[in-house]
């Protein structure tokens, strides 16, 4: 079993946050937006396949870059292709 982490890329808000704890989640799926500083929207999205374990903010938050905003339950194989 692995277990992955979501980090902020970006200084900013949380906007919205579209999953749900214990969703299921898929390959550059939209996990979180986040309003930068500058006014732009930052969409974070990922590499990993799996099950959300818990979600560390909340939609209002501030973040920093590299914060951590969820922690994933990893699948051990690839759900899609780029």
């Amino acid at each position: 079993m692995y277990f992955g982490v979501l980090l902020s890329p970006c200084f900013g808000r949380v906007e919205k946050i579209p999953i749900k704890h214990s969703a299921r989640i898929y390959e550059w799926e939209p996990l979180f937006t986040i309003r930068k500083e500058d006014g732009m929207f930052e969409m974070v999205q990922t590499s990993l396949s799996g099950k959300i374990e818990s979600i560390e903010v909340q939609e209002g938050d501030y973040v920093i870059p590299g914060m951590v905003l969820a922690y994933v339950k990893e699948d051990l194989f690839v759900t899609g292709s780029d």
